[in-house]
């Protein structure tokens, strides 16, 4: 009995039309119910699969268009230039200036990436350093990894504008004093929603990163947070009762 054939043509069009696809998807463009027929094609093709939703989308080399960091999305669906989660975790952390806190991959890369980074660390592949009471991913090698210790503790030993923006150098201690006295003057509210806006503004991580810089607690920011993203604010009277004119009674003929 003669071997069915399969054209890898099936694929390519499929995928062209769709972008990413499923094995599922992927089997019946290609009219077989074996998953390593599939793969055999991609191969001959050159295919990625995705760091996001555990892998289970690919797409062809020719398809996706990598950004300056590597990545490329199509629908919410990561891939990478470097393959899976793990190697991408792995080539960020390397090759950054400063290493990374967990909430800062993970706002690059778009997905969760404590338990790729913990595994790493178990393989050896990546450190981890206590500073701040969290904890730094930084390179392997001793002397990167120290480089990029210092390089974060001079981060943040620089003075930070309200929101985490580092302040220019030419900015005076009197700039900076007025920037703690206008946060000072605000009342209870709006500093809860003001600390809440920043955090929105810094994306996942932020809560931890406001209330540090502000003094506050990660809660309160939530707090802000959420009434700011569900309109839940009272707008209160900006005068006193009683304050600015008097109202001008209408005179009325007698």
């Amino acid at each position: 009995m003669r071997t069915p054939s399969f054209l890898a043509e099936s694929i390519r069009s499929w995928l062209h039309a769709h972008k990413v696809a499923t094995l599922p998807e992927l089997k019946q463009a290609l009219g077989t119910e074996v998953g390593m027929t599939v793969f055999r094609k991609l191969r001959e093709l050159g295919y990625y699969s995705s760091y996001s939703h555990r892998g289970q989308y690919y797409t062809l080399n020719e398809i996706a268009r990598f950004d300056e960091q590597g990545l490329w999305s199509h629908h919410g669906i990561w891939f990478s230039r470097h393959g899976s989660l793990l190697n991408t975790a792995e080539s960020f952390v390397q090759i950054s200036e400063a290493g990374y806190f967990s909430h800062e991959l993970e706002n690059l890369l778009h997905v969760t990436v404590k338990e790729a980074l913990l595994q790493l660390v178990s393989q050896r592949r990546l450190t981890r350093e206590s500073l701040a009471h969290r904890f730094l991913y930084c390179a392997s090698e001793p002397a990167l990894r120290k480089q990029q210790l210092l390089a974060r503790r001079r981060m943040q030993a620089q003075p930070l504008w309200p929101g985490g923006a580092p302040l220019p150098e030419a900015v005076s201690e009197e700039a900076q004093a007025a920037i703690v006295l206008f946060f000072s003057l605000l009342d209870e509210q709006q500093r809860r929603l003001y600390a809440g806006l920043q955090s929105l503004l810094l994306g996942h991580g932020g809560d931890q990163q406001i209330a540090e810089l502000l003094g506050l607690d990660p809660h309160t920011v939530a707090k802000g947070r959420h009434q700011l993203v569900e309109q839940d604010v009272l707008v209160e009277r900006t005068r006193r009762s009683g304050g600015g004119r008097k109202p001008v009674e209408k005179k009325r003929r007698k």
